[in-house]
């Protein structure tokens, strides 16, 4: 990742994602700078307060309601692939809502380390980018990533206790993404490929989550995610038409190979295979009863609105990433005619709406007891 080659360096043209080395701080000090402020971010900074939430405010979520684990699948069983083919058949009720709990335990591991990336990756924003706009739309999604992490670790916890490890295909990627100095492969690779799968398994489980914890949390975090998937789409429709014809290449390559990656291995079964042991199963043969089970099963579920992936290919044909050149990938998987005549609205985005108006409300009757209490 540190030879980076100079005709990588040059790929933004935008002013507005210009950046320098993370070591280059005085770059952050030249007193033209701070005149150069790009109003590009104005809407979405300015929206902050509208979906403001605190996952330690019982106002917002309280974590102290009881799920019981033992009885109840945090998500449905008929969700589970694993639990739906013969190498599982064995199994009494209790072992498959245990084993569904463990599975989605994982689950949510990830979309918690998925959220550590994203906040270290915000961060290293702030480093890199010399446009004050620019940096302070980092900063502020920093922030929103934090709590993301925070409400993410609580509910693990106050569910399960401690979280699982990383998936390595996602750990891997994170650390890639965080580290590199490539301004598009941060944004492409957060704001539009974990963004876009990160909407699409919220909308999922808040439309088939049991546990109502997890149903709001997963809202109140879609209110945030919906401003930083604009983030990139601001990026897109910047910088995307200015590229020359190499480089548009160069980035619609690399998300399609980073899109094939993550399809066949983001959530595969020998990634965390420890767990099936647990229940005196084996993973390959798991995984080969599942394949059985549900041949074309992963072709059969893009076509759900909700599937993560489906979300993902549709953010990628909306930012205009995707020309005749890599269509082939994803209509391999998708209708993709169908996937482009559909309109500019997103699946989480009502959610959002939603829960930016449950946010709205709090906070408008918080400010009111602040208010009146200042006045006493």
């Amino acid at each position: 990742m540190n030879d980076i080659q100079p005709i990588e360096r040059a790929i933004t043209h935008d002013p507005a994602y210009e950046a320098v080395a993370p070591d280059d701080f005085a770059a952050m000090l030249a007193v033209e700078r701070y005149g150069r402020r790009s109003d590009a971010f104005d809407a979405i900074i300015g929206a902050t307060h509208d979906h403001f939430w605190d996952p330690f405010n019982r106002a917002y979520l309280d974590f102290a309601q009881p799920f019981d684990l033992e009885r109840e699948p945090v998500v449905a069983l008929e969700r589970f692939p694993e639990l739906n083919c013969a190498a599982t058949d064995h199994l009494d009720d209790g072992q498959k809502i245990r084993l569904a709990n463990e599975i989605q335990r994982w689950n949510l591991s990830n979309i918690l380390h998925g959220e550590q990336g994203a906040l270290s990756l915000s961060a290293s924003l702030c480093d890199i980018l010399l446009d004050p706009g620019a940096q302070e739309y980092a900063a502020n999604q920093t922030r929103e990533e934090a709590r993301h992490v925070a409400a993410f670790g609580r509910y693990i916890q106050v569910r399960w206790g401690t979280p699982y490890p990383v998936g390595q295909l996602l750990g891997d990627f994170l650390c890639d993404i965080v580290a590199t100095a490539l301004v598009y492969k941060k944004l492409i690779g957060m704001q539009m490929l974990l963004e876009g799968l990160a909407m699409g398994a919220f909308a999922t489980l808040h439309a088939h989550a049991r546990d109502p914890l997890l149903k709001r949390l997963v809202q109140l975090v879609m209110t945030d995610e919906a401003f930083h998937h604009k983030f990139g789409k601001i990026w897109a429709d910047r910088t995307l038409p200015k590229l020359s014809p190499e480089e548009h290449e160069r980035v619609e390559d690399w998300t399609a190979q980073v899109f094939e990656t993550l399809l066949f291995n983001l959530a595969s079964i020998p990634q965390r295979g420890y767990i099936y042991q647990k229940f005196g199963l084996d993973p390959a043969a798991l995984r080969d009863s599942v394949r059985e089970a549900f041949a074309g099963g992963r072709k059969r579920a893009m076509r759900e609105s909700t599937n993560v992936f489906r979300v993902l290919v549709k953010t990628l044909f909306k930012a205009g990433i995707v020309t005749g050149r890599t269509m082939h990938v994803y209509a391999a998987w998708l209708d993709t005619e169908a996937l482009q005549a559909e309109g500019e609205q997103m699946v989480g985005d009502a959610i959002a709406a939603e829960g930016i108006e449950y946010l709205r409300e709090i906070n408008r009757t918080r400010r009111t007891i602040g208010q009146k209490s200042l006045a006493v």
